[in-house]
């Protein structure tokens, strides 16, 4: 699945990288860059917006080059808007950095999420921005421009360099960040459904997300409707400047199936920059923490739970210590994603990654993932995985073939160069029919162990299993079965995994699913659960009757203020990630 094609720009175009040594350049419009005086250094300016990059970073004009992919694999800095994309190859893993400077407009906006920093008057810098998914974003309101500059862990401290270098010129021009990409959870849009959902029949993926206009040419030509979108991950080699949570309800109207991918951590026994450990333990820990990004990635999206989210773990020649890292990071990813309420895939060539997942199926030290999406270009259109897999492992409407790669198609004048796949996939294991009937409406939610019996065990082990955690028959007796699922539901979650079902295990699981916006005058499945958890949190009693009044209210801002929230009565993804992180 990784890419070997080289850096390129498109014929007939100005040249587009300044390389130590080499004389001024002039883009069109407002883009130059020109050798600095610091040594080794570039001083690259747009819209106003000035900043000093390594001299051997590729400065690309977007005006000049309307179709350059914008990959971070090689140092780059992309000036202006970007277009169609279409030089991308299908899927490139790998990054060093890269910086995106765009004109502040509504459509770049749609990028802004809750951890983009606006630069303060009179300012082109915001010290205080966070990384998130290795990415810092940086609105510059002054200069009008919208800067996105991609790391890997490595990097992060060259990237905040060049970011702290900013400053204005005279010809900056302000432009404000339009007030809705302030507050993205106000004007959250949702897909149409859980993705891929049930779905059987041929897709593809590309390293970056096509326009809309693509998509619509695609949809009308192509015997694809299923898409492969790298969601997150701080190993995407492709930026996504098309990607939103109006691209993704849009897409999801139309029709279109997504399967969401997370390209990160990469297997210890690889020469790729950015790896695992090989500590099983802290592979796992490893795994949740990529999980955790990859929820916030998805809700920023409008990708809602029951989701199935597929980290890319790219090929590697197998050994016993590899295979017991990568496993030990994949049960940490699905434990995590399980917890908020997401299944979980796995994409890796059939020989290695899926063959090492298959070899360990029914081995209970590891949490199985829910799908799995395998690499082998074989050609055939199909769910095949021959001697790689057995046909009874993931038989559920579970796999996704990846069957060509790197093939370039055309529909309705837009050519994408894709990865052929070909799905059967379904949205999961619901929990058994012995739980149809089980209570969860408790008035109390009591410590539950080892030894416990009753019908709060019994509801304990009806909410693990929904969360993809084996607990054997949910029979209202707590065993060793129901202990080894709590102790991984625990691990995913970031809780003391001892196994025990107090408090803190309750919230986390009672709080589990959708997180929608819920306030005073809100009903539904979302305030049941939360009027479940908050009992558990606050060990009193909160009415569960899907309604949220007076009683629901105060218990929340109760909950919020023990908890150090700010104290609104809403419910919103603050509270929300702490009731699932069991606080």
């Amino acid at each position: 699945m990784s890419s070997r094609i080289p850096w390129r720009v498109r014929a007939g175009t100005a040249t587009l990288a300044v390389l130590a040594g080499i004389g001024a350049f002039s883009a069109s419009g407002s883009a130059t860059a020109a050798p600095s005086p610091g040594v080794g250094r570039q001083t690259v300016t747009y819209h106003g917006y000035r900043i000093e990059v390594p001299a051997d970073w590729h400065v690309v004009d977007l005006a000049e080059s309307p179709q350059a992919c914008l990959r971070f694999d090689r140092p780059a800095v992309y000036l202006g808007e970007p277009a169609e994309q279409s030089d991308c190859p299908a899927h490139l893993v790998g990054r060093t950095a890269g910086i995106i400077v765009e004109p502040l407009t509504a459509r770049s906006a749609e990028h802004a999420s809750a951890a983009t920093v606006r630069a303060p008057r009179g300012k082109a810098t915001a010290p205080t921005a966070t990384s998130g998914n290795d990415t810092i974003q940086i609105a510059v309101e002054d200069a009008g421009v919208l800067v996105t500059a991609a790391h890997t862990p490595a990097t992060e401290s060259l990237v905040r360099d060049v970011l702290a270098s900013a400053a204005l010129t005279p010809s900056a021009q302000r432009t404000e960040l339009p007030r809705a990409a302030q507050r993205p959870d106000a004007t959250a849009l949702t897909a149409a459904a859980p993705q891929p959902g049930s779905y059987l029949g041929k897709g593809f993926d590309t390293c970056a997300a096509p326009s809309q206009a693509a998509m619509n040419a695609w949809r009308a030509g192509s015997p694809y409707r299923a898409v492969g979108v790298y969601i997150s991950g701080s190993f995407r080699g492709c930026a996504q400047p098309n990607l939103t949570a109006n691209w993704v309800t849009s897409q999801t109207g139309n029709g279109w199936r997504l399967i969401p991918i997370d390209v990160g951590r990469q297997a210890p026994c690889t020469s790729f920059s950015l790896k695992m450990s090989a500590d099983p333990a802290t592979a796992r820990s490893q795994g949740v923490t990529a999980a955790a990004a990859a929820l916030t990635a998805a809700a920023n999206l409008g990708i809602p739970a029951g989701s199935a989210v597929y980290s890319d773990i790219e090929g590697y020649a197998s050994t016993a210590s590899c295979k017991a890292a990568v496993l030990s990071y994949l049960s940490g990813w699905t434990e995590r994603l399980h917890s908020g309420g997401y299944l979980s895939g796995f994409y890796s060539s059939a020989s290695s990654g899926i063959k090492d997942a298959a070899s360990e199926y029914g081995n209970s030290a590891y949490t199985r993932v829910d799908h799995i999406f395998y690499g082998w270009w074989n050609g055939t259109a199909d769910t095949s995985t021959g001697s790689y897999v057995p046909s009874t492992s993931w038989a559920g409407h579970q796999r996704i073939h990846q069957y060509a790669g790197e093939v370039t198609e055309s529909y309705g004048g837009y050519s994408i160069t894709i990865d052929r796949d070909y799905l059967d996939v379904g949205t999961g294991t619901q929990p058994a029919p012995d739980c149809t009937e089980t209570n969860l409406d408790l008035s109390a939610y009591p410590t539950v162990q080892n030894g416990s019996t009753g019908d709060q065990v019994k509801a304990a082990q009806c909410l693990l299993e929904a969360a993809g955690h084996d607990p054997g028959t949910p029979d209202g007796t707590f065993g060793a079965a129901t202990t080894t699922a709590a102790r991984n539901f625990q691990s995913g979650t970031g809780l003391t995994a001892d196994g025990v079902i107090g408090p803190k295990t309750w919230t986390a699981l009672l709080s589990r699913g959708a997180t929608p916006l819920v306030r005073s005058g809100s009903t539904g499945e979302a305030v049941t659960r939360l009027q479940r958890a908050l009992t558990a949190a606050l060990g009193r009693t909160v009415a569960v009757d899907g309604a949220f009044g007076p009683g629901t209210d105060q218990a929340v801002r109760d909950y919020q203020s023990a908890r150090a929230l700010t104290v609104d009565g809403i419910v919103g993804s603050g509270t929300w990630d702490a009731l699932l992180s069991g606080r």
